[in-house]
C-alpha cells in the first residue's frame, strides 16, 4: 500500500517534468526551424549583396556632391559590411516567420478569445513595422540627406562611409519600425482594462510632448528626422484610439461601467462616513450637555 501511495504521488511530478521537456523540445525544434530559414534567406541575399547595399544605399548618394562616392575606412568594410547587410536583412524578412512560430509556441496556452485578439494585432503589428521601415526610406531618408548636403561647411568634402551609413540607416529602421507600433500599444492598454479612450485622450499633451523626447533620443541630432519620427507617432496614437472606440466598443462600455460602479460605491462609502461623523459629533453633544446639565 504505501509503495501504491507514493507511486501516485510520484505521478503528477513526473508529469509536470514530461511536460516541461516536452515543451523545451518543442522550443528548440522552432528555434531551430527559425535558424535554418535565416540561414537560407542570409545565403540567398549573399550572392548579391554588394548590389543590395547599393540599392540600399541610394537614398544618400542621390544627395552626395558631384564626383564623390562613398568610401570604406575599415580594413574588411568593404567584404563585411554588405554582409552584414545580408545578415540582418534575412533577420527583418524572416520577421513574419518568427512571430509565426512564437505564436505557434504559445498559442495552445491561450482561451479562444484571447486568440481572436491576438492574431489581428500580430498581424497589424508585422505591417506597421514594415510601414515604419518604408516610411524611413523613402520619406525621412531624402529630407535627412538633402538637408545635410545643403550644409557642407566650405572647403570640406562630404564621403560618408559605407559603414557609418548602414549603422544609420538600421537605427532609423529600428526606431521608425517600433514608432509605428503605438496603435497596436494604444489598443492593448485599453483591451487589458488598463485605461480607456477618454482618459488617454486626455493625456494627449504629455503624449505628444513624449513623442518629441523619443524623436529626440531615437533619431539622429537633427530637427527633420526628430519631427519626422514624433509626427507619425502622435497621429498614430490618435488612430490607435479611434480604433479601439470602433472595435472594442464593448469592452470600453463594461470599463465604463465598473468605474461608474466603482465611483458609487466610493461616494456611497464616503456618505457613510459622513453619516457616521455626525452621529458621533451628535454623540458628543448630547454627552457636554449632560456633563454640563446633569438634570
Amino acid at each position: 500500500m504505501a509503495d501504491e501511495t507514493t507511486n501516485q504521488t510520484d505521478n503528477p511530478s513526473s508529469e509536470k517534468e514530461a511536460t516541461f521537456i516536452s515543451h523545451l523540445i518543442e522550443l528548440r525544434d522552432r528555434l531551430l526551424r527559425v535558424v535554418i530559414v535565416m540561414a537560407i534567406i542570409t545565403v540567398g541575399l549573399m550572392t548579391f549583396a554588394n548590389d543590395l547595399y547599393y540599392y540600399f544605399s541610394i537614398p544618400l548618394q542621390n544627395y552626395l556632391p558631384e564626383n564623390t562616392a562613398m568610401i570604406a575606412t575599415g580594413v574588411i568594410s568593404p567584404i563585411f559590411t554588405p554582409l552584414k547587410l545580408a545578415l540582418i536583412g534575412s533577420f527583418f524578412i524572416a520577421i513574419p516567420f518568427i512571430l509565426y512560430q512564437l505564436w505557434g509556441f504559445i498559442a495552445p496556452g491561450l482561451y479562444q478569445k484571447e486568440k481572436r485578439l491576438a492574431v489581428p494585432l500580430i498581424i497589424s503589428s508585422i505591417v506597421l513595422f514594415y510601414l515604419g521601415m518604408a516610411f524611413a526610406y523613402t520619406v525621412v531618408f531624402p529630407l535627412v540627406f538633402q538637408f545635410t548636403s545643403a550644409f557642407i561647411p566650405t572647403g570640406i568634402e562630404y564621403r560618408p562611409d559605407i559603414a557609418d551609413y548602414l549603422n544609420f540607416a538600421l537605427k532609423m529602421f529600428f526606431a521608425f519600425g517600433v514608432a509605428f507600433e503605438v496603435p497596436i500599444a494604444t489598443i492593448i492598454l485599453i483591451a487589458a482594462g488598463i485605461t480607456d479612450p477618454d482618459s488617454l485622450a486626455q493625456k494627449r499633451p504629455y503624449v505628444i510632448v513624449g513623442a518629441f523626447v523619443l524623436g529626440m533620443l531615437l533619431t539622429p541630432p537633427d530637427l527633420i528626422s526628430q519631427v519626422m519620427l514624433a509626427l507619425p507617432m502622435w497621429l498614430l496614437f490618435e488612430a490607435g484610439i479611434v480604433t479601439a472606440r470602433i472595435f472594442l466598443k464593448d469592452r470600453i462600455e463594461n470599463l465604463r461601467k465598473e468605474k461608474q460602479e466603482y465611483a458609487d460605491e466610493e461616494a456611497e462609502a464616503e456618505s457613510e462616513e459622513d453619516l457616521d461623523d455626525e452621529f458621533e459629533r451628535a454623540i458628543e453633544e448630547e454627552e457636554t450637555i449632560n456633563k454640563k446639565d446633569p438634570l
